[in-house]
């Protein structure tokens, strides 16, 4: 799950991306009707229709309605200590920038791409690295950003996607809490 919403919050779906949202089918669970709107929001949509949404959501014309960036959410500037931190816990995962990559590693879709990582084993670290780097660099902002992206005057599409990520952070953040 984090996989895939890191994906649609890291660049505009293709066409192939959205049939394959398209053909998700949730159950009788919260996250599960989230999961059946967001699979109904891609069935009636268009990837070009998604991709001026996304422009306009993340990108914009000097800047787009949202900042997607801990630093931002947390201090209300860019490039400030959450990076760093974020930064530190990347470096001692032994987690480099991917070449071609210029986003600041505190963009939620890099924090999440990181969380689907530990979660899956591809980067190895000890088991409470997980709940730590959650605790530090994604519970203390995400669901007020997807908050903001599900009333963004722009977003359409993105209001489904904005309700499974928030979803998402709430059964983790509850999931961490359990574990502690």
């Amino acid at each position: 799950m984090y996989r895939f919403v890191a994906t649609l919050l890291s660049h505009a779906p293709s066409r192939e991306i959205l049939d394959g949202t398209a053909a998700l089918t949730g159950d009788r669970t919260a996250l599960g009707q989230a999961i059946t709107a967001l699979a109904e929001a891609a069935r009636g949509t268009d990837a070009a229709k998604v991709e001026r949404e996304f422009f306009q959501l993340f990108i914009g014309v000097g800047r787009g309605e949202l900042l997607p960036y801990a630093s931002f959410y947390q201090t209300g500037f860019l490039n400030e200590r959450p990076l760093a931190e974020v930064r530190s816990d990347l470096s001692r995962l032994g987690i480099a920038r991917a070449e071609g990559r210029f986003e600041p590693e505190d963009h939620i879709a890099l924090l999440f791409e990181v969380m689907a990582d530990l979660a899956s084993g591809a980067v190895q670290a000890p088991a409470s690295m997980q709940a730590e780097f959650f605790g530090r660099h994604i519970e203390p902002w995400a669901a007020q950003f997807f908050d903001d992206l599900a009333i963004a005057p722009s977003a359409s599409f993105y209001r489904a996607v904005a309700e499974v990520g928030r979803l998402l952070v709430d059964i983790e953040a509850r999931a961490f809490s359990l574990a502690a």
